[in-house]
């Protein structure tokens, strides 16, 4: 049985004592193993959900970081005072290049915020730019090269080269894939590199159909074209329509429910405090 639980969120379930803030956080629970994708924004509200929820982070056996903004790496160093010495991490060879977000005429710093030095002193480092299998069945993408499609982009994010600006080409982002006997489900931290390109990537690597796909697919800023596009896609990929639908963080409430208008209750919201078995 595969169990996935959203830890951080932007929303939490109604009546919930979580909290709530702009990041995200799963753990994926298999019988091989536990997973840790993302650290949400802070490590106080990672601590506070997983407390409440009854979940030692010690007996996590893998790290998993989506991409370096700190909106999915700013509970990193917490996470590091409770979890076990040289615990396996994966992510991309481009985690630590420097990240900005122009704000107010200024650029602010909005990569991790540890160095990879100071990191691989705690963690073992797997950084890779191709899909690596974290646990028996759960895969990272690797690097999404192909990408025909529209990514999840903000024109406020970018790099510096040589001193010039340059937007962020989000080589760092990746998802998940967990392998059941179902079919696949797709894990997102935010889809920087585009929810089409994604699935796409993950067609031409990954045998099965896509069973169900979860977390931040960064569609907030998607033109009603861009979502148009989308559901035609998704609409293709499963047996009965589309695959179902988990989708928090980035998504934003209008593809929420544009999606949700086209595939009815294949499609959720998927808050803190989310737990959905396979």
């Amino acid at each position: 049985m595969i169990t996935i639980q959203c830890l951080v969120d932007n929303c939490v379930q109604h009546s919930s004592t979580l909290w709530g803030e702009h990041g995200v956080a799963f753990l994926i629970d298999t019988e091989d193993g536990r997973l840790l994708f993302d650290t949400g924004q802070s490590g106080t509200v990672l601590l506070h959900n997983t407390a409440q929820m009854n979940i030692d982070l010690g007996s996590v056996d893998a790290l998993a970081i989506s991409h370096a903004h700190l909106d999915h790496t700013g509970g990193l160093a917490d996470f590091l005072e409770v979890c076990r010495p040289n615990l396996p991490l994966y992510a991309s060879e481009d985690l630590f290049r420097p990240r900005y977000a122009q704000l107010k005429q200024e650029n602010r710093s909005i990569g991790i915020d540890i160095s990879q030095e100071e990191l691989s002193k705690c963690l073992n480092l797997h950084l890779s730019i191709t899909p690596a299998e974290m646990l028996p069945g759960v895969w990272t993408t690797g690097e999404i090269f192909q990408r025909t499609e529209f990514e999840g982009r903000s024109p406020r994010h970018g790099i510096i080269v040589d001193g010039e600006w340059q937007p962020d080409p989000y080589q760092d982002d990746f998802s998940l894939v967990v392998e059941t006997s179902q079919g696949l489900i797709v894990i997102c931290g935010c889809c920087h590199a585009g929810l089409l390109n994604t699935l796409a990537h993950i067609q031409r690597l990954f045998a099965g159909d896509i069973l169900a796909i979860f977390g931040g697919t960064h569609l907030s800023s998607a033109t009603p074209e861009m979502l148009a596009t989308a559901i035609e896609r998704l609409a293709t990929l499963g047996k009965q329509g589309s695959p179902r639908l988990y989708l928090n963080h980035c998504t934003g409430e209008g593809a929420l429910l544009a999606l949700s208008q086209a595939f009815g209750d294949r499609v959720r919201a998927c808050p803190a405090g989310t737990v959905m078995s396979f």
